[in-house]
């Protein structure tokens, strides 16, 4: 574990700390409200980030290895559609439950990581120009953290 891959895993860590705290004050009535920025149900948002961790997981992995994203922003969208109506009604401790699942798994993740891994480039999605290391874990982990869970607070009122 080095310096700045440290810092970004202890930031994960805290963000997601403090996701799990939002998810388990909310009531049923705030489970079902729908988003404004997403348009999906509280319950879809927050279980669609927590699904998230592992895959962007996979995907720093792959762009540490040097392998080539095939997936388009598209296909992502729609991906992420079909979970969102999939998901729209799930239990909150079963997200909780995969939200902490897939933070081990990013955290230890992040560990793994050299400095100089961090400044590895290439492509993500095969329609978008090439990415670091870093910025996929600050858009796809942390930023990702920080969207859709502000918009749960927003929608929520907290």
């Amino acid at each position: 574990m080095t310096g700045r891959s440290a810092v970004l895993a202890n930031q994960l860590d805290a963000k997601v700390e403090e996701a799990v705290i939002l998810l388990r004050s909310l009531g049923e009535a705030d489970w079902s409200k729908v988003t404004e920025a997403e348009r999906w149900t509280v319950a879809a948002t927050a279980h669609h980030y927590a699904g998230a961790l592992e895959p962007v997981s996979h995907l720093i992995e792959a762009l540490v290895a040097g392998e080539r994203g095939t997936l388009t922003s598209g296909m992502l969208d729609e991906m992420n559609g079909h979970h969102a109506r999939e998901y729209a009604d799930c239990g909150k401790e079963e997200t909780i439950e995969l939200l902490r699942k897939g933070s081990g798994v990013a955290g230890t993740t992040l560990r793994r990581l050299r400095d100089d891994q961090l400044a590895i480039s290439g492509t993500v999605l095969a329609d978008r120009p090439p990415m670091t290391v870093e910025q996929l874990i600050h858009g796809g982990l942390l930023g990702h953290l920080d969207e859709h869970f502000g918009s749960i607070r927003r929608t929520v009122g907290r």
